[in-house]
């Protein structure tokens, strides 16, 4: 093996040697493909994939080019583009760095959705709204367990609904797999029945990034669910088809969250608002008697008050009187009707008679004889008389 001197470099000069094999070799050019992940910047600039069939390269507008043209990109556009090829040290990147921009048609992608779009809506996938409930007792949420979006939708709710039971149904929400594992988890929910509300969110992406969320599977579990579901799919400026048939759409993850816990934060406000309403009340109804009992002088409050005490007194007194009257009146009243039920009574007693000197004959057994027809001779019977009674035997009728 020979021996060969390689010089050594470092990074910053490898990278500046590909930056200007890059920027002279193509100095300028003009590319057709189709826009993705579309991201107009604060600053004016726009950054966005351009990309086909075989691969993809990363682009930028400058804000001093961006006005001249003439429509907003969107994700899906098919497009022309010149520009110059432009490497960035500090990343090792390039990308093109684009002076035009010339919408040409809509790329496959977007076709496609648009005619999936078309189809469901013909079918009435997109006419069921049905009305979240006020104040749901359990929210089901599906989505990635380690995506941003997730901790957003944990966070409001945690300040706005601390209440609100949450049960995660956990999915990859982008690649090949993505879709089947979102529909099932849409499913199982169903099965379990043991949500009031559906969240399917996630966050921002390029439009490939959120397609699982415009698969028929999805759409399909989506529009069976018993579930009333909500979307919510991206920042503001992306949409998937499952926006529109799901019951609500939400621009956001965190917007989702707000809507879903409004009736809870609602009530919760509300209460609030009542409590302090109450408190004011109960103070300035405080302030009032205290000003009240300010405005009164010590004697002339002595004398009220014996006043007072004086006219209940008396009140009492009378009362006390009528009550006295009233009872001996009643009792005159039962004392003599006492005395003559007595009287009644003693008159109807057959010892009231025997007083008279009449005596009461029995038999032995002691059954009042009435005539002398069932008595015999040898008969024993009995004479009672008001001091006593004897026996005696009947000698002959």
């Amino acid at each position: 093996m020979v021996d060969v001197d390689v010089p050594t470099i470092t990074v910053t000069e490898l990278t500046r040697s590909i930056k200007q094999v890059l920027e002279e070799g193509f100095p300028f050019f003009s590319v057709t493909g189709e826009i993705s992940n579309f991201r107009p910047a604060s600053s004016g600039h726009w950054f966005f994939t351009l990309k086909d069939e075989g691969a993809q390269i990363g682009c930028v507008i400058f804000r001093s080019n961006a006005w001249k043209v003439t429509f907003t990109p969107q994700d899906g556009d098919k497009v022309t583009i010149t520009g110059s090829l432009d490497l960035y040290p500090p990343r090792g990147t390039y990308q093109i760095k684009c002076e035009t921009i010339v919408k040409t048609g809509f790329g496959n992608l977007l076709a496609l959705l648009e005619e999936r779009k078309t189809r469901y809506q013909q079918k009435g996938y997109f006419d069921r709204k049905r009305p979240l409930p006020k104040t749901p007792r359990r929210l089901g949420i599906i989505t990635s367990a380690t995506g941003a979006a997730l901790q957003d939708v944990l966070s409001v709710l945690g300040r706005r609904a601390p209440s609100l039971e949450i049960l995660i149904f956990p999915s990859p929400v982008q690649g090949a797999e993505a879709a089947q594992s979102i529909a099932f988890r849409i499913e199982q929910a169903n099965l379990l029945s043991d949500c009031d509300v559906l969240l399917i969110t996630r966050g921002g992406g390029s439009i490939e990034d959120l397609l699982p969320f415009s698969e028929e599977a999805v759409l399909e579990a989506i529009h069976a669910s018993e579930i009333p579901t909500v979307s919510a799919i991206g920042h503001e400026i992306d949409w998937a088809l499952s926006d529109f048939v799901a019951d609500l759409r939400a621009p956001t993850p965190s917007a989702a969250a707000e809507l879903i816990s409004k009736g809870i934060y609602d009530s919760k406000t509300e209460l609030v608002r009542i409590r302090q309403r109450l408190i004011a009340a109960i103070e300035y109804r405080l302030l009032r008697a205290e000003a009240a009992v300010g405005k009164v002088s010590v004697p002339a409050l002595r004398a009220y008050l014996l006043a007072q005490v004086d006219r209940r007194q008396f009140r009492l007194a009378n009362a006390q009187l009528s009550l006295s009257s009233s009872i001996d009146d009643q009792l005159a009243r039962r004392r003599n009707k006492l005395t003559l039920l007595s009287n009644q009574l003693s008159a109807l007693s057959p010892l009231a008679v025997l007083e008279r000197g009449f005596a009461l004959v029995s038999t032995k057994g002691g059954a009042v004889l009435r005539s002398s027809k069932p008595v015999h001779d040898g008969d024993r019977l009995k004479i009672r008389w008001i001091d006593g009674e004897r026996s005696v035997r009947v000698e002959e009728q």
